[in-house]
This record gives structure tokens, C-alpha cells and sequence, in this order.
């Protein structure tokens, strides 16, 4: 299994740079931040930087989005990195949350999810698109590689998923759910003619490495309240008697509303509806044996790479435990002599 680390880009960017490079040292591969340029600053300027200041680290939106940024904008950003840096971008896409709801604007659709996906894939890999009734390019672009994840809830997004993503991006670590996401998007990768193997799957979540249940919880239940804006789109389009998990959309029946001041944040002051036994099942939280447990079910459904959130008040800690203890858990063991 490969990790990441999922930080907000909240003033001072050079702490964002610090905990990338605390990361890297501890063994995670990518450094996800998250993407929504009134909350935060502008991730593409700091992940220039983290790729200034890593050596290996890959970096990438956590996840974009087609409606505030302009496709082929988005594009150039990871072809001129990947020039700069050498291949060490990676695109986490969506519908659009955070950056579209703030601005009182719309999730794309899923044509314009999946016309941005291929626009995105094919200009971040130097190869020619049609775009607006035009054949484009760049023309100094040479040997820039780009893989697009596709986060996704929703029966439609997890088809779409199948059918064109690099990745699958679930935000939730809940083991029984991710089960049928994955095989969800498994299923629509065969339906197109996919090999569903080509396909990374990614589960992230908070994780947060202690003893005081109490704590972690509270400093974890915002998690609750931004997946239930995804649930809640889910809800009313395809109400409570779909295909979706129950354990998904019931949590939701006592929510009322959300403030997106306190987006993603452990003091997020309207997340009570969230129960602990969502807080418990969303995230990874308690002693590194937990987490190892709950990472190595993880990884027997299908799950390649653990993207971790790293909002809370034990960052550093959570960072060296993994490094010392739960991501040699995780790894191959290869032996110098047999």
C-alpha cells in the first residue's frame, strides 16, 4: 500500500512546505493539498514549492475541479510543473464542492466532468486534443506524464469513474462501503472494457494516532460533516432506497445546513448530527496496531494507496508513528538473503 498526506494550504505556506517534507521523510509518496481558492491559498503556487524542497514527493489537488479553473489552464500548471520537476504531479478531480458552493456555483455535470478529464489527460501527457471545435496542444510539452483520479460518491460518478479514471478518490475509510465503491467502479471499468487493475484505488480519511478516543473524535468529526455534503446531493437525487449503502445516507437525517467558514476544520462549530460511530468508521483513529488493522482490511478489498488528513492538533506524532511503525507494517518485506 502507498500513502499520502492531505493538508489544507492555510497561511504560512512554509508550514504546508515543512509537513511535506516531514511526510517524505516518514515514507509518504504524495502530498495532497486541498483546493479552494477563497478558504485557502492557492495550491499550485505551494506545490512548486514542495517539489523545490522534496526529492521524491509527488504532489496534487485533493481534488480540483472543472468549474473554477479553466481545463486547459489546469493542464499547462501540471505540464510546466512536470517540466520543472520532472514528473511528480498527480490530478485529483471532482464535481466541484467547496471552490463552486462559496461562489454560489454548481457541481459540473457529468459530461463536463468527463470532457475535463480527458481535455486534462491528454494536454498534461503532451498529446493533442480537440477542445472547442479546435485541435490543440502544447507545443513545448515533451514527455510530461499525468494520471487523473476521479473522486466520486454517487452511482454515476462511481460508472464515470470506472470508465475513465486513472484513480478512485473515496473520502471515507469505512471498510464495507469502500467495498462496494470499488467494486462498483470495478464493475463499470469491465462494462467499458477496462482492465479494472489499471485502476488505483484510494481511500482517504483522517487519521489520528492516540489513546483518547474523546478527543480524536472531536478532532475528527468535521470529517463527518463534509462527506455529508456529497451524501446529501446523493440523497436527493437517488433518495434513501437506492444502491447506496444505507450506513451512508442514514447519518445525514439529522443534518441542517453547513457553513463552509469552517470547512474541513477540527473546530467546526455544526457538526453535531455526526455520531461517534461515524467518526469511528469514516477514520483511523487510536493506537498504530489500530490502524494497521484497519489499513491491512484496507487493502484486502482492493485499496492501493491511503491518502491521510492531517487536520487536527497531532500531526507531527501521527506522521512519525506511520514512519516508524504502520507504514513498514504495510510494505513488502523484502529480505536481503533467502
Amino acid at each position: 500500500m502507498d500513502f499520502g498526506v492531505v493538508l489544507q494550504t492555510n497561511p504560512p505556506s512554509s508550514r504546508v512546505v515543512q509537513l511535506s517534507q516531514l511526510a517524505e521523510v516518514h515514507g509518504f509518496s504524495t502530498a495532497w493539498t486541498f483546493d479552494s481558492h477563497l478558504l485557502w491559498q492557492e495550491p499550485y503556487v505551494i506545490h512548486s514549492q514542495i517539489l523545490a524542497e522534496t526529492k521524491r514527493m509527488k504532489v496534487g489537488p485533493f481534488v480540483t475541479n472543472p468549474a473554477t479553473r479553466d481545463w486547459t489552464v489546469t493542464a499547462s500548471t501540471f505540464a510546466t510543473l512536470n517540466e520543472m520537476y520532472g514528473n511528480r504531479t498527480i490530478c485529483g478531480i471532482g464535481r466541484g464542492d467547496s471552490a463552486v458552493r462559496v461562489t454560489n456555483g454548481k457541481p459540473v455535470t457529468m459530461r463536463e466532468l468527463r470532457e475535463s478529464i480527458h481535455v486534462i489527460r491528454e494536454l498534461g501527457n503532451s498529446r493533442e486534443v480537440e477542445y472547442k471545435g479546435s485541435k490543440i496542444r502544447f507545443p513545448w510539452s515533451v514527455g510530461s506524464e499525468l494520471e487523473v483520479w476521479v473522486a466520486a460518491y454517487g452511482p454515476m460518478a462511481l460508472k464515470l469513474t470506472g470508465e475513465v479514471g486513472d484513480g478512485f478518490i473515496l473520502q471515507l475509510a469505512d471498510v464495507d462501503i469502500a467495498k462496494w465503491m470499488i467494486r462498483t467502479v470495478r464493475e463499470a471499468a469491465e462494462a467499458a472494457g477496462r482492465d479494472p487493475d489499471s485502476i488505483t484505488f484510494c481511500v482517504a480519511a483522517p487519521f489520528y494516532v492516540g489513546d483518547d478516543w474523546e478527543h480524536m473524535r472531536e478532532q475528527c468529526r468535521w470529517f463527518g460533516g463534509m462527506v455529508g455534503n456529497h451524501v446529501a446531493d446523493i440523497v436527493t437525487k437517488y433518495g434513501t432506497d437506492g444502491d447506496v449503502p444505507k450506513a451512508l445516507t442514514d447519518y445525514i437525517a439529522g443534518r441542517t445546513g453547513y457553513d463552509y467558514n469552517t470547512h474541513g476544520k477540527a473546530d467546526n462549530d455544526h457538526v453535531d448530527f455526526v455520531p461517534d460511530e461515524i467518526v469511528d468508521r469514516f477514520c483511523l483513529l487510536g493506537t498504530a496496531e489500530d490502524h494497521i488493522a484497519k489499513l491491512e482490511e484496507l487493502k484486502a478489498i482492493g485499496v492501493d494507496h491511503f491518502a491521510g488528513y492531517l487536520q487536527h492538533d497531532n500531526k507531527e506524532e501521527t506522521l512519525r508513528v506511520y514512519g516508524e511503525t504502520v507504514i513498514p507494517a504495510l510494505s513488502d518485506l523484502v529480505l536481503a538473503k533467502e
